[in-house]
């Protein structure tokens, strides 16, 4: 894995030391895991704040990713099972199809973004339409929460570090 990810960011001529590192947790966050991918893009948009909006798409493609790795599982968990969907009223099923892709817009939130996820791919909704909802509301997360962290003065994490002998 190591390798193709160095091969990837080579062929655009973008370093390899730290957002493979980038990459991989914003993939892994996007999985049923409890791991945030934030620390380390802001630990890497601070080191290397002329990269940052690559470091921004570069979570944002990993987390989608690992996104749609969500629902393809909830897809998979229900191959071959008739869905409830299907039987019910034609109101209610358009009204999935209409706006079942959009709720991927907050396919980030903690604790509910993962179980979105994979219901999407339970419920066969399109994958396009929820690959393209869940990239606009995991790109508008990360720049959101970077943005916010470049507030907090730079003294309090040089205090926070000392408190958790870090530094």
């Amino acid at each position: 894995m190591d390798q193709a990810l160095q091969h990837f960011f080579g062929w655009f001529g973008l370093p390899s030391v730290g957002l493979p590192a980038v990459f991989i947790s914003a993939f892994v966050s996007a999985t049923l895991l409890p791991v945030g991918s934030e620390p380390i893009l802001f630990g890497y948009t601070t080191l290397n704040p002329d990269l940052y909006w690559v470091a921004i798409f570069v979570a944002t493609i990993g987390n989608t990713l690992g996104g749609m790795f969500d629902w393809w599982l909830g897809y998979v968990a229900n191959k071959g099972i008739k869905s409830d969907v299907a039987k019910t009223d034609g109101h209610l099923r358009e009204w999935l199809i209409e706006w079942g892709p959009k709720m991927l817009l907050l396919s980030w939130l903690p604790g509910f973004g993962d179980p979105l996820c994979i219901a999407a791919g339970w419920l066969r909704l399109a994958w396009f339409p929820c690959l393209i909802y869940m990239f606009i509301g995991k790109l508008l997360r990360y720049l959101t929460m970077t943005w916010l962290l470049t507030l907090v003065p730079d003294s309090f994490w040089h205090q926070l570090g000392h408190w958790l002998h870090l530094i």
